[in-house]
């Protein structure tokens, strides 16, 4: 199995993988933020939540749902800030995804990453991140 990538681009490649993943999982666990409503833990990230209020209409009381799961919709996300970075904390985890398995690729396929196609994808780590 040839590679195209030095011992510095291995190395390279493996942390890229390693940090895609983190900033992955990071991205999909609702444990940003922490704090207690109505006596209750609860926990939130971009789009996810973990024991979170709403409005009992028949019984007119707020009432706490104890589970984890997104927000109904796009539009469920409390403010534009906070949908602004769902897209872009989603978009630059992808684009660390897609460096890190291209690099993980030049380690097992001869000539995939040149010395330019490492500078781009530098690039694109940088704005990914």
């Amino acid at each position: 199995m040839a590679s195209s990538l030095t011992c510095t681009g291995v190395i390279w490649a493996f942390l890229s993988f390693l940090c895609a993943a983190a900033s992955c999982v990071g991205f999909f666990m609702p444990y940003w933020l922490l704090g207690s409503q109505l006596e209750k833990s609860v926990s939130f990230g971009t789009f996810r939540r973990c024991s979170y209020p709403v409005r009992d209409e028949s019984r007119q009381t707020t009432v706490m749902v104890e589970q984890c799961g997104r927000y109904a919709s796009f539009q469920a996300i409390p403010s534009a800030e906070w949908r602004i970075c769902t897209v872009v904390t989603g978009l630059g985890c992808g684009l660390l995804l897609l460096v890190a398995l291209t690099a993980l690729m030049g380690c097992c396929v001869s000539e995939l990453i040149s010395r330019t196609v490492g500078r781009v994808a530098g690039g694109i780590q940088f704005l990914g991140g």
